[in-house]
């Protein structure tokens, strides 16, 4: 089984339209297998994402396939971040905390 990889993003919730994740993909903000690809590109469960979203960037790992967009916790099912990754982003987000606080200047 495979899926369109914009409507795979959506339904993971890393974008709030189909649209967005398509401009997302065509900008280069989305590699599979560390490729460029189209929005139409089949995705298939194992397939490793780097999805760039501002200054963030996830690895993930396609654990799932969903073309229905639930809840954040049925989304969260959808894929495995990768660790380093994900301490890469908290590190990132503590640093962005720490210097807009107003506090601080």
């Amino acid at each position: 089984m495979s899926l369109r990889i914009d409507k795979w993003l959506w339904a993971a919730r890393f974008f709030k339209t189909r649209s967005v994740a398509q401009q997302a993909v065509e900008g280069g903000k989305v590699r599979v297998n560390g490729e460029r690809v189209k929005p139409a590109k089949d995705l298939r469960i194992g397939d490793e994402l780097s999805i760039q979203i501002g200054n963030a960037e996830w690895v993930v790992r396609v654990e799932q396939l969903s073309d229905k967009r639930g809840p954040a916790t049925v989304a969260r099912t959808l894929y495995a971040e990768d660790e380093a990754s994900r301490i890469r982003r908290e590190e990132q987000a503590a640093l962005r905390k720490f210097a807009a606080d107003p506090a601080q200047t």
